[in-house]
């Protein structure tokens, strides 16, 4: 039975953007701190504080952030960690609170402004929307703004796209998936291509795939200019080593809808998290099943993300 994202129990997103720069922020807070996971699966990923949720380490999170910006974007995290503190939310370290936030960026400085980029500033402001509502908002909406898709042969010829959502309940067991679609390739859903690269009049759709099969060794065109960003939430009471299986599983969905996906040219990652109050959580559950449901979510996300975008695909 397909849900709201808003009904996965444990998350509130909260969304900032600048509009005329074209990028944003979205923020994953966290009610109860959550066990998390994460594959990385492109070649240029550019995230903050990974490590920290390793199996062998698995700390749990406070928040998950979501941005525009590229490696510029990281900074962020900084407001998110300001204003979970300021909500009394952290890890009491006996001196002060350390609030645990992991994100990642996509690369969005070729659509609209090349120097104005996701700020402290940008992510205090999210987060502190996150406290004030539930904002699970699909297209060119917080990480999504500057999001676009098809860039094989450039930005010219490339479509917009931006952030989506799709959840569903089997049971007492509810999945999410939240995706900032930003790729290489193009967009399939239900084997049907979509969105992604146009051919010169805009007019009709070009094939990345083929795109890159002409490429020489090592001059991708785009070097590391992509990224799309994923996140699976269940309710489901799952292991840290279990998370890494669903953002595995999960991935499946990605492969699906974007081709070429996984390139020396995206960063593309996938988080998987376990969320909710001790009460609302599934013990038991299949990780197949949920890995499984999530790769199909995730298929349905991206489709939202292309479905519910605006925009002119070469605005700078």
């Amino acid at each position: 039975m397909r849900i709201a994202f808003s009904a996965i129990p444990g998350v509130r997103v909260g969304n900032a953007q600048d509009d005329h720069a074209a990028t944003g922020v979205t923020v994953f807070r966290l009610t109860t701190p959550a066990q998390a996971a994460v594959v990385v699966l492109g070649g240029g990923p550019a995230s903050r504080e990974t490590e920290t949720i390793a199996p062998e380490r698995s700390h749990p999170l406070n928040a998950l952030v979501f941005s525009g910006g590229s490696a510029y974007g990281l900074a962020a995290s900084d407001g998110v960690m300001r204003s979970l503190e300021s909500h009394g939310v952290g890890y009491d370290t006996g001196i002060a609170l350390v609030p645990l936030v992991c994100q990642s960026c996509i690369y969005d400085l070729g659509y609209g402004s090349a120097t104005i980029r996701p700020d402290a500033a940008m992510g205090y402001a999210a987060c502190e929307a996150s406290f004030a509502d539930n904002d699970p908002r699909s297209g060119n909406v917080g990480a999504g703004t500057g999001a676009t898709v098809g860039k094989a042969a450039g930005m010219q010829h490339c479509q917009k796209a931006g952030i989506g959502y799709s959840a569903a309940q089997i049971g007492k067991l509810k999945v999410g998936v939240a995706v900032v679609l930003n790729s290489y390739g193009d967009i399939y859903s239900a084997g049907k291509k979509i969105a992604g690269m146009r051919t010169p009049d805009g007019k009709a759709f070009a094939d990345s795939f083929e795109t890159l099969l002409q490429v020489t060794a090592g001059n991708l065109f785009t070097s590391t200019t992509n990224t799309t960003l994923a996140a699976v939430f269940t309710n489901g009471d799952f292991t840290p080593a279990e998370l890494k299986h669903l953002a595995q599983m999960a991935s499946a969905g990605m492969a699906r809808s974007i081709r070429p996906a996984f390139t020396s040219a995206d960063g593309d990652t996938v988080y998987a998290l376990s969320v909710g109050e001790e009460n609302e959580r599934v013990a038991g559950a299949s990780i197949d099943a949920a890995g499984a449901l999530a790769a199909s979510l995730l298929e349905e996300a991206v489709a939202d993300a292309v479905r519910s975008a605006v925009g002119d695909s070469t605005r700078r």
